[in-house]
């Protein structure tokens, strides 16, 4: 669902293809007919933004016709806790549920909770801020202190209760029918009744279904709950932790999963553990405030102290709290698009930009422009000089005369990297799966790897600073800096890197799973999940055993986190007595006379010695409860804590939006972030005066030939030649009503941008009949700017800035616009242009 994943994914489509020749139904839910619809049994057209309207309509259809499965929902889910009588769900609110501080933007989420419970639903935070980066961003991802101390929530295993999930989830979704997925999404009827039924009846005892999504799926105001719509679904048919089933983010890139995993992410360290935040007094303080003391999460303290040995190695002592106080605090949103901001507005003066080029693939290209236009300094690492290093000579706004490169102060550093086939190390695949690749040449002159940038750009600062006796720079000085290096570049070692990241016992054995850490010091770990990747001195992740030597889950080729596992949770393919709930899909079970439990070949993701039947850490997860990273080991229908907006997911339209809120008169997310600047206009929605103005629904996509922002692919000459020019996609209906002609030109306009593009008219992009509407939708892929073999405009100019509280990611995939026949003003013109649609839409700079 909202993946073209033949064209985006084509490697892995393969195996759904071999799915398909076995006999598995194939559905596909996107706003275009694309490669993927054609090989697909099913093809839903819906309107971009509209997918938990769909995905609730399928959880109402599942818990009317009482297709559920239903043991597992009652032992594995929290389908049977009771929440609080205090809870007011969106039908109550109009939209909003209890809590709601319209003073502070954000919620209360107390009355969230479960009945029976504390109540500190957020690590001792019991408002959301509306700020995950700062105060709330205590608690393993939210994951909170519910049960901390015992306090297990009032249940009722029958689901008959009120006000126990269940029955509150079947009320949420009451009004989420079919005829509402017709009218708010654009899908029929009847093609909606086909997909609820297929899935249903591939869900149960002896089949499961997958679903699977590309990241695009996350990029709404609304996308942390388009995933949690899917999760509850998959829980609800028995579909997680069992093999065929789960849920698949198909990401963007080669390495994303490890990019989060270790990570480039700004408010976690390895391992997803929270940033330590200013308010935390010591080590302890930290600890305690950053995860539950049950389920793996209540080990917190041994991932923390082994990290901080991996880092700061004899430095980091029990007495000194493992030099607790030589981190750095977390103390606000440091996110992509606030730093952004925080640049034009000048309190940041540098920007590190490496194997990035957001002036191309962030939202507001001109905003993008605007920051690095404010700061002294920028360097940019890349293997082509891409937009975001040239900006200063060869923007929009240097061709429309509105700045001149003289004027621009920035001083740009450019740094030509290495590909990864010039470099040894790991990618870790959407699976979790880490597959080693020895490097096949040198990089040629002057290129190399972000591990050379990094060890030796530390050891000049290190150098500089040797003789410090300033306490601030003990952070640098007592790093473990001593990885071997490698010529000719004396690059560090990729797989000494990798060592340290597994960890190592006091006696120096390699850690071979995090149950070995200890919270004493007297084990090193980079990467809790990761411990047991250098197990018994080998690189788990170089094997490659062929798969005609070993069974279909494949344990031996690559290594997978945590544990080598490859489906996570998957105590929940066995029974609560821990027999397999179907032979033909028995993957883990409980082997009584051996008192463990087995598996066909991979890691239970259990405790292996903890019987079916029925203190802190594991010992507070029952042997009937798989989901053993939730302090209560229970699959969550509901979330009690973690999101800023709401326990179920709701349907709210996207920022720009032209038609209403079928459903409640508050429109659009409420906790939503929005940028209400002169260099991040909106245009106006539906019922807004001016809204007639954009009347089209615009979303953005990736094609197979190109790769992201284009600095990988429109500087090979044969994938430029394949795709060499900017295209948007447009129903006929809509070229006729626009006078667009197939291979013409386009101009297509925001208030923030307008650009042109080639015209391709195809029945592929179907008009949608919205709420007794037609709503038309323009497609653009967005991998063009003006550096290579083939340029265009960037799509990315027309998108606003509007975020998902949760995550911080912007609204890429549902906007509005206009789109008119013809090419785009030059020069002045082009402001002037894009002015005058502000000006008639009403909108104030």
């Amino acid at each position: 669902m909202g993946s073209n994943m033949a064209e985006q994914h084509p490697v892995g489509f393969q195996w759904v293809m071999e799915a398909k020749e076995r006999g598995a139904k194939v559905i596909h839910v996107d706003p275009r007919f694309t490669r993927t619809s054609a090989m697909a049994d099913i093809h839903a057209p819906i309107r971009a933004g509209t997918d938990i309207v769909f995905l609730g309509a399928i959880i109402r259809h599942v818990i009317e016709n009482g297709r559920e499965f239903r043991e597992y929902v009652q032992q594995y889910t929290n389908a049977r806790a009771l929440v609080k009588e205090e809870f007011r769900d969106t039908d109550d609110l109009d939209g909003l549920f209890s809590g709601w501080q319209a003073d502070d933007n954000a919620y209360e989420v107390e009355t969230w909770g479960y009945e029976g419970t504390s109540g500190e639903l957020t690590a001792g935070k019991r408002e959301q801020t509306g700020n995950v980066s700062g105060d709330q961003s205590h608690g393993a991802h939210g994951i909170g202190h519910d049960f901390e101390r015992g306090d297990p929530p009032r249940e009722d295993f029958d689901l008959e209760h009120p006000r126990s999930v269940f029955q509150l989830t079947r009320k949420h979704f009451q009004r989420y029918t079919p005829e509402m997925v017709e009218d708010v999404c654009g899908v029929p009827k009847d093609v909606f009744l086909q997909i609820a039924e297929a899935l249903c009846d591939n869900s149960g005892r002896e089949r499961t279904s997958a679903i699977c999504y590309a990241v695009g799926w996350t990029q709404h105001t609304s996308g942390v709950q388009n995933i949690r719509a899917a999760s509850i679904l998959q829980l609800l048919l028995g579909n997680i932790g069992r093999p065929g089933g789960g849920i698949m983010a198909l990401r963007g890139h080669a390495n994303a999963q490890g990019s989060t995993d270790i990570p480039t992410l700004f408010d976690i360290l390895p391992g997803y553990i929270p940033m330590p935040h200013p308010t935390e007094k010591d080590f302890d303080d930290w600890v305690k405030m950053s995860g539950p003391e049950n389920g793996v999460w209540g080990s917190l303290r041994s991932f923390c102290a082994s990290l901080m040995k991996a880092w700061y190695g004899d430095a980091a002592t029990p007495q000194n709290g493992f030099a607790y106080d030589l981190l750095p605090r977390i103390d606000g949103d440091h996110s992509h698009y606030a730093i952004t901001m925080r640049m034009i507005d000048g309190d940041t003066k540098g920007y590190f930009v490496i194997g990035q080029n957001p002036v191309v693939g962030s939202a507001n290209g001109a905003m993008q422009r605007e920051a690095l236009r404010s700061i002294d300094w920028l360097v940019v690492r890349d293997l082509v000089e891409v937009e975001t290093a040239s900006f200063w000579r060869d923007s929009p706004e240097i061709e429309s005369g509105e700045l001149r490169p003289e004027d621009i102060a920035t001083e740009v550093f450019f740094l030509p990297a290495a590909s990864h086939v010039e470099k040894d190390g790991n990618f870790t695949n959407t699976q979790r799966l880490l597959q080693w690749r020895t490097k096949a040449v040198e990089p040629p002159g002057d290129c190399r790897s972000e591990n050379w940038f990094a060890y030796h750009l530390l050891a000049k600062v290190r150098e500089r600073l040797k003789d410090s006796t300033d306490p601030k720079d003990r952070a640098i000085l007592d790093l473990t800096w001593d990885y071997e290096l490698q010529a000719p570049h004396q690059d560090p070692d990729a797989d000494d890197v990798l060592r340290e990241i597994n960890g190592r016992a006091q006696d120096g054995s390699f850690i071979p799973k995090y149950q070995e850490l200890k919270d004493d010091g007297s084990t090193s770990c980079g990467s809790w999940i990761h411990a047991g990747i250098y197990a018994d001195g080998i690189n788990q992740t170089a094997r490659k055993k062929p798969g005609a030597e070993q069974n279909w889950i494949a344990a031996e080729w690559g290594w997978a986190w945590p544990a080598n596992r490859r489906i996570l949770y998957n105590r929940a393919s066995a029974d609560p007595d821990g027999k397999p709930w179907s032979e033909r899909k028995r993957y883990v079970w409980w082997d009584a006379e051996q008192g463990k439990w087995t598996s066909l070949g991979d890691d239970p993701d259990f405790e292996s010695e903890k019987p079916p039947e029925d203190a802190s850490g594991m010992d507070a997860i029952a042997g009937t409860n798989p989901f053993i990273i939730h302090p209560d080991g229970l699959g969550w229908i509901w979330a009690p804590s973690g999101l800023v907006d709401g326990p179920l997911p709701t349907h709210y339209e996207p920022q720009e939006s032209p038609v209403s809120n079928r459903l409640y008169s508050q429109r659009a997310n409420p906790t939503r972030q929005v940028y209400d600047r002169a260099d991040n206009p909106y245009n106006p929605s539906d019922g807004d005066p001016g809204s007639e103005v954009f009347p089209f629904v615009m979303t953005t996509y990736r094609l197979t030939e190109h790769h992201t922002a284009g600095g990988m692919s429109r500087t090979v000459p044969y994938l430029s030649e394949l795709q060499p020019e900017m295209f948007c996609e447009v129903s006929p209906a809509l070229a006729r009503e626009r006078g667009l002609e197939h291979g013409g030109w386009a101009t297509i306009v925001t208030t923030r941008a307008a650009i042109e593009a080639r015209v391709l008219v195809t029945e592929r992009m179907k008009p949608l009949r919205i709420m007794q509407r037609e709503v038309h939708q323009v497609g653009l892929p967005y991998h063009w700017g003006r550096k290579g073999l083939v340029t265009g405009d960037a799509a990315n100019e027309l998108l606003p800035v509007a975020l998902d509280q949760n995550v911080h990611i912007s609204e890429y995939k549902a906007a509005t616009c206009d789109i008119q026949p013809g090419r785009r003003p030059r020069g002045p013109q082009l402001p002037r242009y894009v002015a005058e649609y502000r000006r008639r839409a009403g909108v104030v700079q």
